[in-house]
């Protein structure tokens, strides 16, 4: 099992700044790609950022240009740098980690954090 662990979260003004953390239990370095995603109330879980084990990364379309996702392998940290944050942010954002290797065996599913709230105020 790999173990995420979120944190930074909280309550910011449209406008302001926020970094979220996920630790993994694991190197990431041996993880296929790491993510974060959001939930809103009422709404479905939606893929945010993603990076990949080679440093691919992708964004929604609607954060691009404001969020920037980054990965520390010596700290096995990946990392949600959120800018320019507005109301529509609002949400419980998840880190995810697909596919890891443990020894010489794939892992292939997904691992999810147990989820950190970020509230924008208008």
């Amino acid at each position: 099992q790999v173990q995420l662990v979120e944190s930074g979260g909280g309550l910011v003004q449209a406008g302001g700044s926020l970094r979220l953390s996920c630790a993994a239990s694991i190197r990431i370095f041996n993880i296929n790609s790491m993510a974060w995603y959001r939930q809103a109330p009422g709404k479905q879980r939606e893929l945010v950022a993603v990076v990949t084990s080679g440093g691919t990364l992708n964004y929604v379309d609607s954060v691009k240009g404001r969020f920037t996702i980054s990965r520390d392998n010596a700290k096995n940290t990946v990392y949600l740098q959120m800018n320019s944050l507005k109301p529509e942010d609002t949400a419980v954002y998840y880190c995810n980690a697909k596919d890891a290797l443990f020894g010489s065996t794939w892992y292939r599913k997904d691992f999810w954090g147990q989820g950190t709230q970020v509230t924008v105020s208008s």
